[in-house]
């Protein structure tokens, strides 16, 4: 019988529980920067017993993002400070991985050209980027790979590039974003390519062993979506070109907010065709849950955000034998431009009617 708390390796990456603090926006940047708060966020996260923790969106080009500030790996400036982060997670014998980032159309850019697939308007934005070229793909392929090794010079455990969520890697999977005719729309598998490209250039800049992880939607849920078989197709060809782990989300506005575990049918079925460990993230709340899905599937992983925004040593809580749910309600205050990634319901100055 698999338990929570096995020791596990993804890659060369030797993990000490099954649970992930998923990628997070904390808002605790300056100037593409770690701060001190930010530094402290993540000390407290690795004492409180996560095994593996992945970071908020870390930007690869020097692309301005409006309304927020965020972390960056565009060149090698960002590494010293980086490295004091993942030393001090290291401290607590926690890994931690960098999720690589363009966010494209789906949030813009103060400055410079926005690029993306082709030029349909974002669903959520309803910013229009410009159609990449071929030249463009290879540069961004090139920019990935880039900030792959930066952040392997910085310490971190592994990277993960974020093909979910309607960011750009996302954009070329999903028809309704990817209108092109050439060699990178159409079919699945040219859909995916980008995507496969970016993998292989990527590995071959880190070396083999390096891990590299995927964050993709299990499908879209949207008209002229990604869907779930697509999906399946896309995380073997993951599996063939070497990727080491998939992490499995897709619209949470599919489901109702309180729903546990609620992608777990989907990772289930992929974890069931891959040989690559699989990471389901989305309503995981009930120790009793995940101990029942990790041995009535293949799923080995367990990914969590708004429950360690509330109760950031929940995972040390669990080891020492006191199994009770979360303190997280999946209410989604933490989300809002006003709570800038804080619980909501932790806010002395806040009450519900």
């Amino acid at each position: 019988m698999k338990s929570l708390f096995d020791k596990t390796n993804i890659g060369e990456m030797q993990l000490k529980n099954r649970f992930i603090r998923s990628a997070t926006g904390d808002h605790l940047v300056k100037d593409g920067h770690p701060t001190e708060e930010m530094i402290m966020t993540y000390e407290n996260l690795a004492n409180g017993g996560v095994g593996t923790i992945i970071t908020g969106n870390a930007k690869i080009t020097d692309y301005k993002v409006p309304f927020f500030d965020m972390l960056s790996i565009q060149d090698d400036s960002f590494i010293p400070r980086l490295k004091v982060l993942t030393d001090k997670v290291h401290d607590f014998g926690t890994n931690i991985i960098l999720q690589l980032v363009y966010f494209g159309s789906l949030i813009g850019a103060e400055d410079g050209e926005i690029l993306g697939p082709s030029p349909v308007p974002h669903l959520f934005s309803n910013i229009t980027p410009k159609e990449m070229t071929r030249e463009d793909i290879k540069s961004m392929q090139k920019a990935f790979s880039a900030a792959a090794l930066r952040a392997k010079k910085a310490g971190f455990d592994g990277i993960q590039l974020h093909a979910a969520h309607g960011f750009l890697l996302s954009q070329f999977l999903t028809p309704y974003y990817n209108r092109r005719t050439d060699e990178y729309g159409g079919t699945i598998e040219n859909r995916a390519r980008m995507l496969i490209e970016t993998c292989l250039e990527v590995r071959e800049m880190v070396g083999a062993e390096y891990p590299i992880l995927i964050k993709i939607n299990s499908s879209d849920a949207i008209e002229e979506g990604m869907t779930f078989e697509e999906c399946k197709y896309v995380c073997k060809k993951l599996e063939e070109v070497g990727i080491n782990a998939v992490e499995i989300s897709g619209n949470s506005n599919a489901f109702k907010p309180k729903q546990e575990s609620y992608f777990k049918d989907y990772a289930a079925e992929i974890a069931a065709e891959v040989d690559i460990p699989v990471i389901v993230v989305g309503g995981n709340r009930e120790y009793s849950v995940m101990d029942a899905i990790l041995n009535e599937t293949s799923i080995e992983y367990f990914s969590f955000s708004r429950p360690f925004i509330a109760e950031s040593d929940f995972i040390r809580r669990w080891e020492k034998g006191d199994t009770g749910r979360v303190k997280c309600v999946s209410c989604n205050g933490c989300n809002t431009p006003e709570s800038m990634g804080r619980c909501v319901l932790a806010r002395k100055d806040y009450s519900i009617l």
